[in-house]
């Protein structure tokens, strides 16, 4: 039988990119996080009061998510705005359909 899903270089890379952004995307509230930002982009200051969660932990959890480039950021005054990352959430929605679609 062929698994050809993990038998390249470039499949393995791909499985190890899909494992690590279900690891990220795994914690309730990052989910809730993208979830909100779908709607409209967000300040932090926004942002944690949907979350039941101290403003810290909401930042915490948008720097894991910017970081793994699923949120972007832009400055207006002395804020800083976060949206969804739709070119990288296409490219993860991609890669796990890969996966799970039958």
């Amino acid at each position: 039988m062929n698994y050809n899903c993990c038998e390249t270089k470039k499949s393995k890379n791909n499985l190890d990119q899909t494992a690590e952004f279900l690891k990220i995307i795994a914690e309730p509230n990052r989910l809730k996080i993208l979830c909100i930002l779908q709607k409209q982009e967000m300040c932090v200051c926004d942002i944690w009061q949907h979350l039941n969660l101290p403003q810290n932990l909401a930042s915490h959890h948008l720097k894991v998510l910017k970081d793994f480039k699923l949120v972007k950021s832009r400055k207006e005054s002395t804020k800083v705005i976060y949206s969804v990352n739709s070119q990288t959430i296409r490219k993860y929605y991609s890669l796990l359909s890969h996966y799970i679609n039958n």
